[in-house]
């Protein structure tokens, strides 16, 4: 399937864009890339990094991978040096503790400098530091009921349910949760129901910033770029509105992560409120006593809204979408709620539902059959090194290695044939393989950070919304696009209160 080019260029900018390949991709490929040349893969792909690039751009990469790896197997080639591998067993290898092999895109590659940020960030996501985060998603959920129980009051149609945009709500939802913790105060998106954030720029000057969509299209950029990271410094002369929109929502993010980190430092907190992500990353310390600076605490201010909103309200909007969706889940998972939880509960604690099995499964399905990180995150043997082996093929220096998670996700010879529907009951009795090959928030020194607030997150919040309204589909076929996390592109429902909502 030839992916889609909706961008149009010039025969100047088309010749320009033919020498640049020729010089800098074939003529590398047969000098460097002889090692890998028996490896299938789509034939654009095995010559130039254009290919992935495309299928970026069109916000379908795992769908494409994903038709590589049925078509030519476990093994693919993606990129001239960028190899595919859907198997479960290699990613120990590729992404475990000690492997050596570097991130190859977007974030620090230097070991030193990303051991010492994540020492002074670890603690802040620490199993026990999460006692310290419920009472901030307890007091923004609340609000978000109290927003839907009035849709439900008012605006009910005429079989009872009252319509509404789940994947928009969600996102308000987190970006208000996220905001409270990484910058000390709310967005005020979920209480204004928009998307736009006051921001001030300068003593005399306030503007309004689309935040969900300058994440969303920061984060199809970000995709797009990382596969042919040379077009950085030029992104801006790029005749396509896609990248114009990407550069504009960088910008957007980088101006209001500032004006909030230095709000936040000019007007500290009362001493008795809860300590926040950022009074803690403040706190934190590395093992040579170094705490972070300005720029520092700025730039992981905001890979915490990025990170822990895009991905974590995407699997909200999908879970929904599906637990309407699957015939009997809602109503599985409602008489487990209304077992464990006392009538006139509106947010339970985490310690009524963090055990709780069936909705355990609920999760980790959506987790699962969504993915909403489904790329193959890209590792590289750094040069100097012997290279490595994975199930007797050898991989030399300079190869990028990725596991498509999406792909393995869904490998019908791991999960069986039933490996595209969802399905919760499948995790009552789950398989060493299927343990293994379960990776949504990655896997090793590396994995996602943020895994234990996500967590804790999915099972407060889908057990509030599940506990205390009835739910319809309006729409049966939900669309995706994918920039670094797959999102929903809208989840239409309709609802109305249960009778044992309180």
């Amino acid at each position: 399937m030839a992916p889609p080019i909706d961008f149009i260029i010039s025969p100047v900018a088309f010749l320009t864009g033919s020498v640049f390949v020729l010089l800098y991709y074939l003529v590398p490929y047969f000098w460097a890339f002889s090692h890998l040349r028996d490896i299938p893969g789509p034939p654009a792909a095995l010559l130039s990094n254009f290919w992935l690039l495309i299928v970026c751009r069109a916000g379908k990469r795992y769908k494409y991978v994903d038709e590589a790896h049925k078509r030519y197997g476990p093994i693919v080639r993606i990129q001239p040096n960028h190899v595919s591998i859907a198997d479960e067993e290699a990613i120990q290898t590729i992404y475990g503790h000690g492997t050596g092999l570097l991130k190859s895109i977007f974030t620090s590659r230097d070991r030193a400098e990303h051991s010492r940020k994540r020492k002074v960030v670890a603690h802040s996501f620490a199993p026990q530091s999460m006692r310290n985060f419920e009472p901030f998603i307890h007091s923004w959920l609340k609000v978000f009921l109290k927003k839907w129980d009035d849709i439900a009051d008012q605006k009910a149609q005429q079989d009872g349910y009252a319509n509404v945009e789940g994947r928009v709500w969600l996102n308000y939802l987190v970006l208000d949760i996220i905001g409270d913790l990484a910058f000390g105060a709310p967005f005020g998106v979920l209480e204004n129901a928009s998307e736009d954030v006051k921001v001030r720029i300068s003593d005399n000057k306030t503007i309004n910033l689309p935040v969900i969509t300058s994440l969303t299209t920061r984060s199809e950029i970000a995709a797009t770029v990382g596969t042919l990271p040379e077009l950085r410094p030029y992104l801006k002369w790029i005749p396509d509105p896609f990248f114009h929109a990407g550069v504009t929502g960088m910008n957007n993010l980088r101006s209001l992560g500032t004006a909030r980190i230095v709000d936040r430092l000019n007007n500290p907190p009362p001493a008795d409120r809860h300590k926040d992500l950022l009074e803690r990353v403040r706190e934190g310390r590395d093992d040579k006593g170094e705490p972070f600076g300005m720029g520092e605490l700025t730039a992981e201010a905001l890979t915490v809204l990025i990170a822990g909103t895009d991905t974590t309200s995407s699997t909200f909007a999908a879970l929904m979408y599906h637990v309407v969706r699957t015939p009997g889940v809602l109503q599985k998972l409602q008489a487990e709620l209304d077992a464990a939880l006392p009538a006139d509960t509106m947010v339970p604690s985490f310690d009524q539902v963090k055990t709780l099995p069936y909705l355990g499964a609920i999760i980790n399905e959506s987790l699962r059959h969504h993915s909403s990180i489904s790329l193959g995150l890209p590792r590289e043997i750094p040069q100097g090194t012997q290279g490595i082996t994975i199930k007797g093929r050898y991989y030399p220096p300079g190869t990028v290695l990725s596991i498509p998670i999406y792909t393995v996700h869904h490998l019908k010879e791991v999960w069986g044939p039933d490996a595209e529907e969802f399905r919760p009951d499948r995790w009552e009795n789950l398989t060493p393989r299927q343990k293994k090959a379960f990776i949504p928030f990655s896997y090793g020194p590396r994995a996602c950070l943020g895994r234990n607030l996500a967590e804790m997150e999915l099972r407060l919040i889908t057990a509030a919304w599940a506990r205390r309204y009835d739910f319809v589909l309006r729409k049966d076929e939900m669309e995706v696009n994918e920039g670094l996390a797959r999102k929903p592109i809208a989840v239409n429902v309709g609802l109305k209160r249960r009778e044992i909502a309180v």
